[in-house]
């Protein structure tokens, strides 16, 4: 018989015990806690009382999570109070937020501010980690900076994933669901002993369904009617070696596919272009959602428009090793953590969410971008009477690549040349989709010298963009057909050392210090490349603008193309100047990061404690085209002559109070925290571009209160939480910037409440599980969660705020006693809740800061009541329904 050492600092006691007992002493490790004292969390990465850990964890069970209908990492949020969790233009931008901090996850440049771990192994970003979560044995959500352990990129929190591990008694069970939106999926999970010290387990889950969005595919070629689609396949298969009384290793192979269509946005506000994309889309309907007669916000609708596709394919593998060793007469383990992953990622999209065929990617493998690294960790953790010690070395080596293309439409031109010609009066004909060549005239802007018929016209009448005269023959226009391609290459390098100990100062008296020191290295090489005749329009342009020459007609005369004009034809994906440009830029960093902490137990009820820890999230690149003005050209089409952007640091101040209730069935956890960030690597779309500025501070503060409470009713219980967060920017003015110029469109920040941080979340799960007596077993689960208003645009626009909401999810199970087999009825978003996940300004499609030059009375540059832009948004999903059926032996 195999013996278990009682380590106080190893997890490897646990998989021993696997042993001794069989399956019997698995289940009972994972089976739902029924005290406080039965709930167990690694945040210290070892295994610990949830009341004994001076850190704000909400620790989700896997009953838990399998009565909220939890499979991601977005389903996570319903339990968890203070985090969010959106996606936009794929299902690979998913952004995870607590306290109001994170990073938009549109650009592979970036890394997470929320770390995501899963069985150990660290996801570099958030998309990364999205999917299906498989057999989950319990969820850590750990709140604030977690780098002395967790590593860099970890400054706002991390979530800890823990899945089942192999059992060395045979079993197997399966689930078969389906549902409204014609959702089907099952899966199967096989495990048991293949020798007597090889245990194994696979898992293979397929899901399909069809969109939540109604498309109208105006202009085609789309034929789907539907988008935001749901089908892949996973799979992951593990062993449990034991090979000795102090050894054990654990190695995890895992493959997921997935091949969707997302993400198409609806209109929520549009603006005065409308009439232009619905003349380009005639006759086949409106191409996108007629405004009212305010231009203000528009029914909530899940009608899109989408005259191109947007498939999706993810592919997601990865081979982790852990390994480790207890050496009893020291009372120590060393743990080893290997892991290699690769992530890849392609898709094809609507640029501008329209009927209309103006601007689209194609899905030809030029448009995705991919993650691999291969990480390498060293833990050695021991304990004496008085210290619980741990010393560790973290080495990583990874690989990003993005491709990036735009390809014009048949309709770009005209929908060009409608914008240019927007204030054509009605008596000249009003706005014309014919005209683009009367700005892109290399000899200039064509006006009037003498009045002239009609009217007469005054001088200075725009002859060819009024209709009066054609445009040149020679004046370019944008080519039908792809614009550009983009490829960016960065290597990137990490090492760390850390320790984390823990001293007994007397029984009732702790203090942990932490640190961690931190060598970073990155490198991005790319080339930014026009194709064909792309960016002649710009160029023609440009020398308009600054060589006008005599006109041939009489009475007209050529003058400099209007600067306005100019930024319209010299967009990014149009400017010449970054026509096989090269990139190459590279930069080391180191950073010491830490931690201290004291806690005092009064008795074994209640715990006080006090922290301070230091967060880093590494510098980086921004992998896309962004440009600006300069002092020598202050028109903005100028690219930016580095990508570059700055470390973030966080300085994070806690208190808070652990509480054990009645009897320890009842647990009342109240924290008081204050964060400060410094260079805030804020992502923001600004209509053309995604750019990354790194914004001064931004200070969150605030109370997370955490609850769960074993009822006296036998089988009842209830977990929830409250977060009061009141994340603001500091004041920062254009001069504190690393492109002045951008100032303008995010004047709104400074003072202001951060994007995704709403001032109150509140979250509540109502669990029941028992015998109902005839050899049934019965329960429910009710989880909510409640959120203040708050805005979904990292520039802070009114029109992309979101009103207060409430989702809530539900179960019924019945089931025999055994749990041989089992139904559950559920819904998620059981009111159907209409809410929205991110708003975003359509490009090209008005603009929100019509006047950039000259500040408004409060300070800012936006005005609302000259807001032209259309505003489009990625919905929260609607109320799903379905059955499932799971049967085990």
């Amino acid at each position: 018989m195999r013996r278990n050492h009682h380590l106080r600092t190893t997890v490897s006691a646990a998989v021993v015990g696997a042993v001794v007992f069989g399956f019997a002493g698995v289940a009972a490790a994972q089976e739902a806690p029924t005290t406080i004292d039965d709930i167990i969390v690694t945040a210290q990465k070892r295994e610990q009382s949830l009341q004994d850990v001076p850190i704000v964890v909400t620790t989700l069970s896997q009953e838990l999570l399998q009565g909220a209908g939890v499979q991601d990492i977005k389903d996570l949020q319903i339990l968890t109070p203070g985090m969010t969790v959106t996606s936009t233009q794929s299902e690979a931008s998913t952004t995870v937020r607590i306290r109001g901090a994170g990073t938009v996850g549109d650009n592979p440049g970036l890394e997470s501010s929320v770390g995501v771990v899963i069985d150990g192994v660290y996801r570099s970003r958030n998309s990364v980690g999205f999917g299906d979560l498989g057999e989950l044995s319990r969820i850590e959500v750990l709140k604030g900076p977690q780098g002395t352990l967790f590593g860099k990129n970890t400054s706002a929190g991390v979530i800890n994933i823990i899945t089942e591990r192999p059992s060395f008694d045979p079993s197997i069970s399966a689930e078969l669901t389906g549902g409204n939106y014609g959702a089907w999926g099952g899966s199967v999970s096989v495990t048991g002993g293949l020798t007597d010290t090889i245990a194994g387990r696979l898992f293979v889950a397929h899901r399909e369904r069809d969109g939540f969005y109604e498309v109208n595919d105006g202009d085609g070629p789309n034929t789907r009617k539907d988008d935001g689609t749901q089908n892949f396949w996973t799979g992951r298969g593990q062993l449990l070696i034991l090979p000795s009384d102090q050894v054990s290793v654990r190695l995890i192979a895992d493959y997921t596919k997935r091949d969707e269509y997302c993400c198409a946005a609806v209109q929520t506000r549009v603006g005065q272009t409308q009439p232009f994309i619905a003349a380009l889309t005639a006759p086949n309907g409106p191409g996108q959602t007629p405004p009212n007669a305010t231009f203000g916000p528009v029914p909530f609708s899940r009608l899109a428009y989408s005259n191109r596709e947007t498939p999706q394919t993810m592919e997601d593998m990865g081979l982790s090793a852990e390994a480790t060793i207890d050496f009893p007469s020291i009372n120590a383990t060393l743990t080893s953590q290997t892991s290699w992953r690769d992530w890849s990622f392609q898709q094809g999209m609507d640029v501008d969410y329209t009927g209309a065929d103006i601007l689209y990617r194609a899905n030809d493998g030029s448009n995705g971008y991919g993650v691999d690294n291969l990480t390498q960790e060293f833990r050695l953790a021991g304990t004496t009477d008085k210290f619980d010690w741990l010393v560790g070395l973290f080495a990583t080596r990874e690989g990003v690549y993005r491709d990036d293309s735009y390809v014009y439409g048949s309709d770009y031109n005209g929908f060009v040349s409608f914008l240019l010609t927007a204030t054509v009066p009605a008596a000249l004909g009003g706005p014309n989709p014919g005209r683009l060549g009367c700005f892109t005239n290399p000899n200039g802007f064509l006006v009037s010298t003498t009045p002239s018929p009609p009217s007469p016209l005054p001088v200075g009448t725009p002859m060819c963009a009024a209709g009066l005269v054609a445009p040149s023959a020679s004046a370019p226009l944008f080519t039908p057909g792809k614009a550009y391609e983009d490829h960016y290459s960065q290597k990137s390098e990490s090492v760390a050392v850390f320790t984390n100990n823990t001293w007994r100062v007397t029984d009732a008296f702790d203090i942990n210090l932490g640190l961690r020191y931190t060598y970073d290295s990155k490198r991005l090489m790319g080339v930014q490349d026009n194709l064909g005749t792309n960016g002649a329009a710009c160029a023609a342009a440009i020398q308009g603008l600054r060589s006008p020459t005599a006109s041939a007609i009489p009475g007209t005369a050529n003058v400099s193309t209007p600067a306005a004009a100019v930024g319209l034809l010299c967009l990014p994906w149009s400017n010449p100047l970054y026509d096989n440009r090269a990139i190459s830029e590279k930069f080391s960093d180191t950073d010491l990061s830490g931690t201290i902490k004291a806690s005092y137990r009064f008795n074994p009820s209640i715990m006080v404690y006090g922290s301070y820890a230091r967060g880093y999230k590494g510098a980086g690149y921004n992998m896309d085209r962004v440009q600006s003005p300069t002092t020598a050209n202050p028109l903005p089409i100028n690219p930016d002559p580095s990508l570059f952007f700055a470390a973030e640091t966080v300085d994070s101040y806690e208190a808070g109070v652990k509480t054990t209730l009645f009897n320890r069935t009842m647990l009342l956890n109240v924290t008081y925290f204050d964060q400060k960030f410094e260079n805030f690597q804020l992502n923001t779309f600004l209509g053309t571009a995604f750019v990354v500025e790194s914004i001064p501070e931004l200070r969150s503060k605030g109370v997370d209160a955490d609850m769960v409470w074993f009822t006296p009713v036998e089988g009842l219980s209830f977990q929830g939480g409250v977060t009061y967060t009141d994340a603001k920017y500091g004041n920062f003015t254009a001069a504190d910037m690393s492109s002045p110029s951008r100032f303008a469109q995010l004047s709104l920040l400074p003072g202001a409440r951060a994007s995704f941080a709403p001032e109150w979340s509140l979250t509540g799960a109502l669990a029941f599980d028992r015998e109902l007596g005839g050899g049934l077993r019965g329960g429910f689960n009710l989880s909510a969660k409640y959120s203040t208003e708050y805005n979904t645009g990292s520039d802070l626009l009114p029109y992309k705020n979101q009103e207060a909401f409430t989702v809530v999810n539900g179960r019924v199970s019945i089931g025999s006693a055994d749990e041989r087999w089992t139904v559950d009825v559920w819904a998620q978003n059981l009111l159907d809740e209409e809410y929205t996940q991110v708003g975003f300004a359509a490009p090209l499609q008005g603009t929100a800061f019509t006047n950039t030059a000259t500040p408004q009375p409060n300070g800012t540059y936006y005005n609302q009541a000259t807001d032209t832009a259309t505003y489009n948004a990625y919905l929260g999903a609607p109320r799903t329904w379905g059955v499932t059926l799971k049967v085990k032996y």
